[in-house]
């Protein structure tokens, strides 16, 4: 198992004077950027392997994640659960999703899809926002979802824009990766706030 440590935006949040700050409104892309920023304090071994956890409301041990791990606990602290959601929707769109393509799958498993970004990006694609992409970095909101092909042989990688405007690295994303809003490959750009864009009944 390969081990590392993620420095979350730790260096990069400490701001300067020419960083700019995007004032919050109250509400739940409040809530769900709060959520993300604090997952900045953790200190994560980076971690991919197949862990066997509980369902709903599942997650692996809390010292390690990757980069799928800090979106599912930014939203779990919002009270939405990935784990239960992409699921349910797996079991009923099952051809909806790259199961077979990529990982030879033939079955739901609440294990481990919802933390693969292929499977993220069908769901927030579908129950959210999809919104062009953009080579200006101010069209990025804080709360947006981006996802983009790295090099390497598992090349998914998706992070939250913050409410950060680095005056060096533009937009700040919170992710387990890096922390600067940048373009390799493929690029897909999403919102998903389901009190406002999909009904959870």
């Amino acid at each position: 198992m390969k081990k590392y440590y993620i420095i979350l935006l730790i260096i990069s949040f400490a701001c300067t004077e020419n960083d700019k700050i995007i004032e919050l409104k109250n509400g739940i892309e409040k809530n769900f950027i709060l959520a993300a920023l604090e997952r900045t304090k953790h200190d994560i071994i980076y971690n991919g392997d197949y862990f066997n956890i509980e369902y709903p409301n599942g997650d692996i041990p809390e010292e390690y994640g990757v980069c799928t791990d800090v979106i599912i606990r930014s939203y779990r602290a919002i009270n939405i659960d990935l784990q239960e959601l992409i699921h349910e929707d797996i079991i009923e769109n099952f051809t909806h999703y790259p199961l077979q393509n990529i990982w030879n799958q033939n079955s739901a498993d609440s294990n481990i899809d919802h933390r693969r970004v292929p499977n993220l990006e069908i769901f927030f694609s579908k129950y959210g926002i999809s919104i062009p992409v953009s080579n200006n970095p101010l069209n990025y909101k804080p709360g947006d979802i981006v996802t983009w092909n790295l090099p390497g042989s598992s090349p998914w990688h998706i992070g939250i824009v913050s409410n950060k405007i680095s005056s060096v690295t533009n937009n700040v994303v919170i992710n387990s990766f890096d922390n600067s809003l940048y373009f390799i490959g493929d690029l897909l750009y999403l919102k998903y706030f389901p009190r406002r864009t999909v009904s959870l009944e």
